[in-house]
């Protein structure tokens, strides 16, 4: 080995002595036990399917899963067969009305979001359930089909052990707030845009 690959190896071994020395910290640091609070916003592709693998990681160390989905339903899915054929232990509810844009009936959507928000509701208030997820939750907020200091209450009042994970554009920053983590999807490109049509198994 010479000379310069032996100080390049040296010089990156420091580096990661000193990252590794800052994540132990951080992690030393976080001693604080419980549920938390996820939003996945912003306009570009993967919320859903980030909540989604959420549901499988939970999954995979026997945790007790509940979803509710606004908007979507009317549309067949992949994440609804597979649940519905493999996972027969998630609860899963749609409010399957479709896209509002699609349904263009502000009283009935309204009728159906209450609906749902009733199933969530129930949810949030159980405390055997480790992870909630409440995909497009925002686009009820941002249309004023519910109530937001009901659904901020609820999320806030949930079981303290019980992790749960929002989805959607937008939804306030009254939202954002009391949220723990709050990650934002950006859209730099999209296929859609160049005329390629949705995608099974990718986009739905």
């Amino acid at each position: 080995m010479s000379e310069e690959q032996q100080d390049k190896n040296a010089r990156h071994k420091k580096a990661m002595q000193k990252q590794k020395a800052k994540v132990d910290a951080n992690i030393a640091a976080a001693s604080t036990e419980r549920g938390v609070s996820i939003l996945l916003t912003g306009n570009g592709k993967g919320k859903s399917s980030s909540a989604f693998g959420m549901v499988i990681r939970a999954l995979g160390y026997g945790h007790k899963v509940g979803v509710v989905q606004f908007i979507k339903g009317a549309q067949l899915s992949g994440e609804e067969l597979y649940l519905k054929n493999h996972c027969p232990d998630v609860t899963l509810y749609q409010m399957g009305t479709g896209f509002t844009w699609n349904t263009q009936d502000r009283t009935g959507d309204i009728a159906e979001a209450e609906k749902t928000w009733a199933v969530a509701a129930e949810l949030l208030q159980d405390a055997s359930y480790d992870l909630v997820v409440l995909d497009e939750l925002t686009y009820m907020l941002g249309y004023k089909y519910l109530d937001q200091d009901m659904v901020l209450n609820a999320l806030k009042q949930r079981p303290s052990e019980q992790s749960v994970v929002v989805t959607g554009r937008g939804g306030g920053s009254a939202l954002q707030e009391i949220m723990d983590t709050v990650s934002e999807v950006k859209d730099i490109k999209h296929a859609f845009k160049a005329g390629i049509k949705a995608r099974k198994g990718v986009d739905y």
